[in-house]
């Protein structure tokens, strides 16, 4: 079978190789992203609207899912815990910041100091839980002996429901915090020096200089630190079911580990339900993170 080809003689290929080209190579990709991503969204929307145990029939009944989880203090506690995730997690991003600032000097020993600051991103998240809960433990871990030099009394941090979220959130800021300066060790790496230049040239310095030079520069940056952090302390599971499974009395449970217990846990497989927790989660995530872009949007067109 011939190419189609038009009057001139020439192929359809020929005419639109630009154009059909890309789609081609992102055509795989784009195919991956639909199987496993776009169509288990739409998948958990459906399972949230039935009562199913993963096994047997499923029974639709509609928004019921939902209704339970307006009485559900497991999910209130759950939720509260996100939104402590949510803010003391973008503390990530300047932390990351300011360690760029202070890794991107050309001084003596400075990649030692670089390695130093890496190391907590490629180190799994498990194993960062686990070395924070023996940090925590108040028998053997190092953090009683450290507060008892300062005349303070022993911590039982992972025991007690009121510090046990903070404590997680502290070993999850370490490996988050690295991440967030390797982006913008990247970033700092486009600055233009021109830009500087000049700027030092008209007497800023300091403060002024990275408020109005670096940082506008450092806005791709930023986004991406940001997308991921929130993204980051939306879902966070693995350093929970390391360090202390939900507790103390579930009180360091987030939406994403509760689901899990409701769906494959003690709670009898109630998938449906389960599912009802990660669309509560989704949209939440979705709601943030299109703000985000709404606002750098806007600045981007303000600009």
């Amino acid at each position: 079978m011939t190419a189609q080809t038009d009057p001139q003689g020439t192929s359809w290929w020929r005419r639109n190789q630009m154009r059909a080209a890309p789609w081609l190579f992102l055509a795989p990709g784009i195919a991956f992203f639909a199987l496993y991503v776009i169509i288990p969204i739409f998948q958990s929307f459906q399972i949230s609207l039935y009562r199913w145990d993963g096994l047997g029939e499923a029974r639709y009944i509609g928004l019921d899912n939902y209704d339970q989880l307006l009485d559900d203090a497991a999910f209130y506690t759950s939720l509260m815990n996100n939104v402590k995730w949510l803010v003391l997690y973008l503390l990530a991003i300047p932390g990351g910041l300011f360690i760029a600032l202070f890794l991107n000097q050309q001084v003596r020993g400075i990649r030692l100091y670089k390695s130093l600051f890496f190391f907590p991103f490629v180190i799994s998240q498990v194993v960062v839980g686990l070395v924070f809960a023996w940090f925590y433990n108040p028998s053997i871990g190092l953090l009683n002996p450290v507060l008892d030099l300062f005349g303070l009394g022993p911590m039982n941090v992972l025991g007690n429901p009121s510090t046990v979220t903070y404590g997680i959130i502290a070993a999850g800021l370490w490996p988050q915090i690295a991440y967030c300066m390797i982006l913008y060790l990247t970033g700092l790496n486009a600055v233009d020096p021109d830009q500087v230049e000049a700027a030092r040239l008209d007497g800023a310095k300091g403060l002024k200089m990275l408020w109005y030079v670096i940082l506008p520069q450092l806005r791709p940056a930023t986004f991406i630190a940001v997308v991921v952090t929130v993204i980051g302390a939306l879902r966070s599971f693995d350093m929970i079911s390391v360090m202390t499974n939900g507790g103390p009395f579930g009180s360091s449970r987030v939406l994403a580990y509760y689901m899990f217990e409701v769906s494959l846990s003690e709670y009898g497989f109630r998938m449906g339900y389960g599912a009802a927790i990660a669309v509560v989660l989704f949209l939440i995530m979705l709601v943030y993170i299109a703000f985000f872009l709404w606002r750098m949007w806007r600045e981007e067109r303000e600009g």
